[in-house]
């Protein structure tokens, strides 16, 4: 089964969430907020996983919508990583963009499946 391109873009950004965890911990040795971070940035796509295998159109609604307020958390995670400075601005603003990406490729899609569900 081909995977979808909100799939891909997901699971290639939980591992960049991956990686900057054991930064934050290995270099930083911030514990907290990289566990939160590494929490929410990967349960976008875990979510999006599971949608694929919904029980019924709201099942997957629920599961996209999910997945879109675990991206808003991690965007508010990065925040908080780049203006406490445990993040460079640079490398920041660069996930911060990947997150609204997701974040609108996630808004069309319920959107789109509430407008098809009615």
């Amino acid at each position: 089964m081909k995977e979808s391109i909100l799939f891909i873009k997901s699971k290639a950004f939980a591992i960049k969430i991956v990686y900057l965890y054991k930064y934050l911990v290995d270099e930083k040795r911030e514990f907290i907020l990289s566990k939160q971070l590494l929490r929410s940035g990967t349960s976008v796509g875990a979510n999006i996983r599971e949608a694929r295998f919904a029980q019924s159109m709201p099942d997957f609604i629920s599961k996209m919508s999910i997945a879109l307020k675990e991206i808003s958390e991690t965007q508010y995670w990065l925040e908080l990583l780049m203006e406490t400075e445990y993040l460079g601005k640079a490398e920041a603003e660069n996930m911060i963009e990947e997150c609204t990406e997701l974040t609108k490729m996630l808004h069309a899609t319920v959107k789109t499946s509430k407008q098809n569900n009615k």
